[in-house]
């Protein structure tokens, strides 16, 4: 599912700050390290395991938002007659972590790296994950480096990957890469990404599948208290990412072949779901004709447009039933019998951040030695079929702290304007006790929980006057009654 981002960008976030931190120590997680972990990272930091086959001829280049140190993944991109070549590094986590070490250990309680609005938690000490691991430019890396041949179209023709020593050239931003192909200004390899990028949104199209241009949220000071601002992820953002899903497919189809793997599932929403977020398009005024099929519908919107940021958040609801899957037919575990990902409309497996998930650290290590013909390392097969159960922890620990952030963002946007009315559509009502549901705002655009008075129902997707009768950062906590 994708991440929300959440960002403060306020004169004095003294306050909002103040609260993020009680809530992180309310939800017991921890940002610093055992003494044990520190002390084995800063003595694998200088003695990875190097590979023997030198790819540092590769111009390649990073592409993440500003500042970022923990760079996963850097790539190069070429023409190959008619069609495209895309060499893809990705960060060998492997070459740095000891099996059962205590880094291992930690990232196997810790599991992924947490976000929050002012800081993030994550997954590897930072002497590895924005250091001695990251793909920083004019640094010698050990990296898990994948070939990728693509017809005119974008199709895939040849997936191989092979442990190789690199060196980034480039650390680029979306703005700046944007910026350059906007102005015409783009050196061959930025408007490879563009092509190549395009092809590959047309083809996930054709598939009926849809990638959710999730917008940044910002927090911003306005009038003594706080808005709710968005920022549109811009096309170069998508074309990156297309770069990851194609990996990530590609890593699917590999294990799969092979009968041992690691998969990102995907059920198709159920009905009430596209019910819910119809109510959403009404009340944030986003036109869905009747007809119009859900992936057309995204890919008609505008993220620049306040309306259709805030459906786009609510769309990643659709997204709550991803999970993972492994399969070993050695250990007499079968592939899913639907190993798709319903959103992408093919198989995926996620394999291109293990700075920051531990999942793809396991696929990265299947998909090498299924490339390579040889044995899958022994402390992967073990583990392999309880990574799902790990990885479910993850992402159910990474959905509380998104909701109880966004709850208390929420929380603020609101303090002190107890007793104003808005305009908001009931999305959702409680079977059980149906005079209480939960409404969505227009502006600005919230989703909390909604009181009738008396043994009154809720109007199920109908357009309602709402007073807001409690807004309290402290408990995260916002409410409306009918008005």
């Amino acid at each position: 599912m994708p991440r929300q981002q959440l960002r403060i960008r306020a004169a004095d976030t003294a306050r909002i700050n103040r609260e993020l931190a009680e809530l992180r120590e309310g939800l017991g997680l921890r940002a610093d390290w055992p003494a044990e972990v520190s002390a084995e990272a800063e003595r694998t930091a200088g003695v990875p395991r190097l590979p023997e086959f030198d790819a540092t001829d590769l111009a390649l280049f990073t592409l993440d938002p500003p500042g970022s140190t923990d760079l996963d993944q850097a790539m190069s991109l070429s023409r190959r007659g008619s069609g495209y070549r895309v060499h893809y590094a990705i960060a060998d986590v492997a070459a740095f972590v000891q099996p059962d070490g205590a880094i291992d250990t930690e990232a196997r309680r810790r599991v992924q790296t947490l976000y929050f609005p002012d800081t993030r938690i994550p997954l590897h000490p930072p002497r590895l994950s924005e250091a001695a691991a990251s793909l920083l430019p004019g640094e010698l890396r050990p990296s898990l480096l994948w070939q990728l041949d693509l017809d005119a179209d974008g199709a895939v023709l040849l997936a191989d990957v092979r442990r190789a020593l690199v060196r980034s050239r480039r650390r680029l931003d979306y703005e700046g890469v944007q910026g350059a192909i906007d102005s015409g200004g783009a050196d061959e390899q930025l408007r490879l990404l563009a092509e190549i990028g395009r092809l590959r949104e047309a083809r996930e199209a054709d598939r009926g599948g849809v990638s959710l241009p999730i917008p940044e949220q910002e927090v911003e000071p306005v009038d003594g208290g706080y808005r709710l601002a968005y920022r549109a992820p811009r096309p170069a953002d998508g074309w990156n990412a297309q770069i990851s899903l194609l990996t990530g497919m590609a890593a699917a189809e590999l294990m799969l072949d092979a009968g041992v793997g690691l998969l990102r599932t995907l059920p198709a929403a159920p009905s009430a779901a596209y019910d819910r977020l119809r109510r959403s398009a009404t009340a944030l005024e986003v036109d869905w004709p009747q007809g119009t099929p859900y992936p057309d519908l995204i890919r008609s919107l505008d993220p620049g447009r306040s309306n259709h940021a805030a459906f786009l958040k609510e769309c990643a609801g659709l997204l709550r039933g991803a999970g993972y899957h492994a399969f070993d037919t050695a250990q007499g575990v079968a592939p899913p019998a639907d190993p798709g990902h319903a959103a992408l409309a093919a198989p995926y497996a996620h394999c291109t951040a293990p700075l920051r998930r531990l999942a793809d650290r396991y696929a990265q290590e299947i998909c090498v030695a299924i490339a390579g013909g040889t044995d899958i390392p022994h402390w992967v097969s073990e583990q392999l079929l309880g990574v799902p159960a790990l990885m479910a922890t993850g992402d159910r620990r990474a959905h509380e702290v998104e909701r109880a952030c966004v709850d208390l963002v929420e929380a603020e946007l609101l303090r002190g304007r107890e007793g104003e009315r808005f305009d908001a559509v009931v999305i959702d009502i409680d079977e059980r006790r149906p005079a209480s549901g939960t409404v969505q705002l227009r502006e600005p655009a919230v989703v909390a929980r909604c009181e009738a008075d008396g043994a009154a129902e809720l109007p199920l997707g109908e357009r309602i006057k709402v007073r807001l009768t409690l807004a309290d950062p402290a408990t995260r906590t916002v409410r409306f009654a009918v008005a």
